[in-house]
């Protein structure tokens, strides 16, 4: 096993449920087999390094914010000074002392244009100093802490200017509850894990989408293409929208749907209307945090399976395994049964063993990127030994799809 180092990330949304923040989280592959991370400060420490110079801060942050968790060492020391103030954030941990030290650091960072967090948080008086305009979020942790005591702690930090987010949100009703409440911010399994996002019906829009994925496989006909398109003025309508929002520098102006299709090729094509069907009907289009997520695992598989272990060995094409990405969502965000899925799509006995079984080698491949994506790390070092690939390669294709609308972006 290399020594390379594991990043995981957990969306943070606001009240309109979009993404506007991560929390980054570390594991080293080398603490699966001894005794987990040498110490907190040290694991944060790599965090840092590594989104500064392995990994990469825009890419990994899509172009949000980043916090990452740091104790009082680690707080104290200028290290942390190398991260840009506009990109990442500090979450202080619980069982980090408040001295008169700390208050002085985080006065100092907050000057600078750093944000900063409380962690896991309990209400106190000893924090008062902090609540008055040093850090700008406060994090509760709805498991940990009783209902009737949440409501005190809530209306306590109301009277700080403090933006309250809420940890541990497992479900709509634990999320609409602490909206009502009055948390700003939400962070929790029920936006990350699309087994607990509320399903939506199967609308007539959602089909055709199912159709022209359908369509446009290795044989694909161009004319079969516009056909599906034509059956649909929302979909023509999305499609022109797409060309323009892709196509940049475009010279002349689009005069068919098959100028449109042709202009934009079958390849990008392909991956968008898999993204839509989860975009589909939603006000939030692209920004939604499940077409995110989706994004991300489809083109995580992509490109993992352009590694050099992969293509030695096994028949991984990039274009099926990004398609087993997108399929392996759709059970759990409809709730269509994955026999459903794989039924109408005429699928090559690959795909359907990896999304039914999670077998064979993209079945393998996808069931590390789920791992990956639950941030279950420990685990997801297992599997990348199991399956014989490298953890600065899985690293480097983690990275290019945490920026994967930039992999979608055509220059005409």
């Amino acid at each position: 096993m290399d020594n390379h180092n594991l990043i995981g990330r957990q969306p943070i949304l606001n009240r309109m449920e979009e993404i506007v923040a991560y929390e980054l989280l570390f594991r080293s592959p080398r603490s699966v087999s001894s005794a987990a991370i040498d110490d907190a400060t040290r694991a944060s420490a790599i965090v840092m390094v590594n989104a500064l110079t392995g990994i990469g801060g825009d890419r990994i942050l899509s172009g949000q914010h980043g916090y990452i968790n740091v104790e009082a060492d680690l707080l104290m020391d200028e290290c942390i000074e190398l991260l840009p103030p506009e990109q990442f954030g500090f979450e202080i941990l619980e069982n980090t002392p408040v001295t008169q030290e700390l208050i002085e650091r985080c006065r100092q960072l907050k000057a600078r244009g750093w944000r900063l967090a409380l962690d896991d948080h309990e209400y106190r008086e000893v924090y008062i100093p902090l609540y008055d305009g040093l850090v700008d979020l406060v994090k509760l942790d709805l498991l940990k802490t009783p209902l009737d005591g949440l409501y005190e702690t809530v209306n306590r930090l109301k009277r700080y200017p403090v933006t309250l987010l809420a940890e541990k949100v497992d479900s709509r009703a634990a999320y609409l509850r602490s909206r009502g409440m009055g948390f700003e911010l939400f962070q929790g399994y029920f936006f990350a894990r699309p087994s607990l996002i509320q399903k939506r019906r199967l609308e007539d829009s959602v089909s055709i989408l199912f159709e022209l994925m359908s369509k446009l496989g290795d044989d694909a006909c161009i004319d079969e293409v516009e056909a599906v398109f034509k059956k649909s003025p929302a979909l023509t309508y999305k499609l022109l929208l797409l060309v323009n929002s892709v196509a940049t520098g475009l010279r002349e102006k689009i005069r068919t749907v098959r100028h449109a299709i042709t202009i934009i090729g079958f390849g990008l094509l392909r991956k968008w209307v898999q993204l839509a069907v989860f975009a589909a009907d939603d006000s939030r289009g692209f920004s939604n945090p499940v077409v995110d997520m989706a994004a991300v695992r489809a083109t995580m598989m992509e490109n993992l399976a352009c590694l050099p272990e992969n293509l030695r060995c096994f028949k991984c094409a990039p274009d099926r395994a990004f398609m087993v990405g997108i399929l392996s969502v759709l059970n759990d965000f409809y709730g269509i049964p994955m026999e459903d899925v794989v039924s109408g799509l005429n699928l090559s006995d690959d795909i359907i063993t990896a999304l039914v079984s999670r077998e064979g080698r993209l079945g393998g491949l996808l069931h590390l990127v789920e791992l990956l994506e639950q941030n279950e790390l420990d685990a997801a070092a297992l599997k990348i030994e199991e399956l014989g690939l490298l953890t600065a390669g899985v690293n480097a294709c983690q990275t290019r799809a945490f920026g994967w609308r930039q992999t979608m972006e055509v220059v005409a």
